[in-house]
């Protein structure tokens, strides 16, 4: 004869399994995720939103002037760059052809409308003065200050509910890693 309260437990963990089972299957946005090259570590795992923007900002190492790159992630997590912003037109600047269109911005040249897919890629992390510097939801990760030197991959993807429920406990205590500081 069965028990009423072993049917009860099988019952909770059968309802329990099958919760944990849809939330691993249930789509749950979207991750950028920052991973050292080298030692194929992420070192910074960032949620977004389809279409939302995340910058990298630094100073040019030739012209020493400011460039914002604004990037964003398509709901498959692939990346494309949106924008440049400049100050003034020096090396490795300047338009693509046809690839968004040049506008100033006060007293910044811009190319926006890009919308070009770039993919995964790879960037080396200038010293400071460079200050290679990722912006996310007003957010702001030197990364010249805690990785200079090092080649970093960004690349996005998607995650089920379950992986972004918890990213998203393990992310504040992670991005004290790279000395975040609110503006």
């Amino acid at each position: 004869m069965i028990r009423p309260g072993l049917i009860i437990i099988v019952c909770m963990l059968g309802l329990v399994l099958s919760l944990i089972l849809t939330a691993f299957l249930t789509p749950g946005g979207l991750e950028l995720q920052v991973t050292l090259v080298k030692e194929k570590k992420p070192m910074l795992v960032l949620p977004l939103n389809p279409g939302e923007r995340f910058t990298i900002h630094y100073y040019h190492s030739v012209e020493h002037a400011p460039i914002w790159e604004e990037h964003s992630m398509d709901k498959t997590g692939k990346l494309y760059i949106e924008e440049e912003r400049y100050k003034k037109f020096g090396a490795g600047m300047g338009k693509m052809p046809g690839v968004g269109r040049m506008v100033t911005k006060g007293i910044y040249e811009a190319i926006v409308d890009m919308h070009m897919p770039v993919g995964d890629f790879i960037l080396r992390v200038g010293c400071r003065g460079v200050d290679h510097t990722i912006i996310w939801r007003g957010i702001r990760f030197n990364l010249s200050e805690t990785i200079p030197h090092k080649a970093i991959k960004f690349s996005g993807r998607s995650v089920s509910m379950l992986q972004q429920l918890w990213r998203s406990q393990r992310y504040w205590n992670d991005s004290r890693l790279l000395n975040a500081e609110n503006r």
